[in-house]
C-alpha cells in the first residue's frame, strides 16, 4: 500500500475514533441529565410530602381558610401528576403561589407561628426548597452542556445521527421565581 492511501485510512480512523468518542460524550451528558432530573423529583417529592402536614397544621388555626388549603392541595397535586418538565415547572410555580397565600394566612396566628410543629414544619421547607434550587441549578446546568455539545459544529452531525434531541430546562414562572417561598416570621 501506497502512504497515500495510509494516510487516508489514518484521517478516517481518527474520525470515526471521534464520532465515537464524541457519541459516548453525549451519551453520558444524556445519562447525566436523567441523573440530575431524578433528582430534583426527589426533593419535590419531598416537598409535596411535607405540604400536607403543614396544612393540617396551619388548618388547625384557621379552619375557616378552606379555600386556601383547596389550592395548595390543587397545587400539590398537579405536581404530582406531571410528567414533563415544562408540566412540572408550571406546577411549581402553583405551589410556591399557594404556599405563599398560606404563609399570609399562617401570619394572622401568632399562636400558630409559636407552635413548635409548624416552625419545625417551616424549617424542614425551607431547607428543602434549598435542595430543589440547587438541585434545579444542576438540571439546568447538565442541559447547557448537553445542548452546547449537540449544537456544536462538527459533532451536531453525530447528535443528528444518534438522535440526540435538546431538552427542556426546569424553569419556573418569572412571578414564582423572584424569591423563595418566604417561610419565616
Amino acid at each position: 500500500m501506497s502512504i497515500e492511501m495510509w494516510v487516508v485510512l489514518g484521517i478516517v480512523a481518527l474520525v470515526v475514533l471521534w464520532a465515537i468518542a464524541t457519541y459516548n460524550r453525549m451519551i453520558v451528558l444524556r445519562n447525566r441529565i436523567e441523573n440530575a432530573w431524578s433528582q430534583v423529583d426527589v426533593q419535590l417529592r419531598r416537598r409535596y410530602d411535607l405540604i400536607p402536614n403543614l396544612v393540617e397544621t396551619v388548618k388547625g388555626y384557621a379552619a375557616h381558610e378552606r379555600q386556601t388549603f383547596e389550592e395548595v392541595t390543587k397545587a400539590r397535586q398537579a405536581g404530582i401528576d406531571a410528567r414533563t418538565v415544562e408540566d412540572q415547572a408550571q406546577a411549581e410555580t402553583l405551589i410556591t403561589q399557594a404556599l405563599r397565600r398560606l404563609f399570609a394566612v399562617a401570619e394572622n396566628y401568632p399562636q400558630l407561628r409559636a407552635s413548635e410543629n409548624f416552625m419545625q414544619l417551616q424549617e424542614e421547607l425551607a431547607g428543602t426548597e434549598s435542595k430543589i434550587a440547587y438541585a434545579r441549578q444542576f438540571y439546568n446546568d447538565t442541559v447547557l452542556g448537553y445542548h452546547n455539545l449537540i449544537q456544536s459544529f462538527p459533532a451536531r452531525l453525530v447528535a443528528s445521527m444518534g438522535g440526540f434531541q435538546k431538552r427542556d430546562y426546569f424553569e419556573i414562572e418569572e412571578e414564582a421565581a423572584r424569591g423563595p417561598v418566604q417561610v419565616q416570621f
